[in-house]
C-alpha cells in the first residue's frame, strides 16, 4: 500500500483528490487510510518516512483530518486492542526528558529557595556577619592543622 504524508495529503485535500478517509485501528494504535479519486488508496506516514504515522489516541488523528478540512469518513475498529502493547505507541525518549526536565524544575525550585533564605539570613540583625577575610584566614590555619595531622601519621 502506499503512503502520503501529511503535507501531500493536505496537497491532495485541497484538489478534491481524496474520496474517503477510514481511520482504522490495529492493536493499540490507529492509522489513516486515504482512499483516492483514482481508486488509490494509501496511509498517511510519518513526515520524513514512508513508515505509516500511528496514533494512540483516536482523537489526534480526528483532530488532524478536520484541520484538513475532511470532516467525513469512517472508522474501522475490528482489530482494535487496547491492551496490545507490541503495537502501543511508546515514547521512552520523551518520558526520560520529561523525567529530566522534572528533576531540573525541582532542583532549580530547591536552589531558588537556598539563595531567598541565605539573603533573608544576610537582612537578619541578630546573625554576626563573618568578613571574608578572617573566614579565608581561619580556613587556611584549617588546612594547615589538617596538613600537619596527615604528617605527623606518616
Amino acid at each position: 500500500m502506499h503512503t502520503l504524508t501529511l503535507e501531500q495529503l493536505r496537497t491532495a485535500s485541497r484538489a478534491g483528490g481524496v474520496e474517503r478517509v477510514t481511520l482504522t485501528a490495529q492493536g493499540a494504535s490507529f492509522f489513516v487510510r486515504v482512499g483516492t479519486r483514482f481508486g488509490g488508496e494509501a496511509l498517511l506516514a510519518k513526515a520524513r518516512s514512508t513508515e505509516p504515522r500511528r496514533f494512540g489516541n483516536p482523537l489526534q488523528a480526528l483532530a488532524l483530518l478536520r484541520d484538513l478540512g475532511l470532516f467525513v469518513g469512517g472508522f474501522d475498529v475490528g482489530e482494535w486492542d487496547p491492551s496490545d502493547t507490541e503495537t502501543a505507541r511508546t515514547r521512552p525518549d520523551r518520558a526520560e526528558a520529561l523525567k529530566r526536565t522534572h528533576a531540573a524544575a525541582e532542583h532549580d525550585r530547591w536552589f531558588r529557595q537556598q539563595v531567598a533564605d541565605a539573603l533573608l539570613d544576610v537582612e537578619d540583625p541578630s546573625i554576626e556577619a563573618i568578613p571574608h577575610e578572617e573566614v579565608r584566614k581561619n580556613m587556611e590555619r584549617q588546612r594547615e592543622r589538617i596538613k600537619a595531622l596527615i604528617a605527623h601519621k606518616e
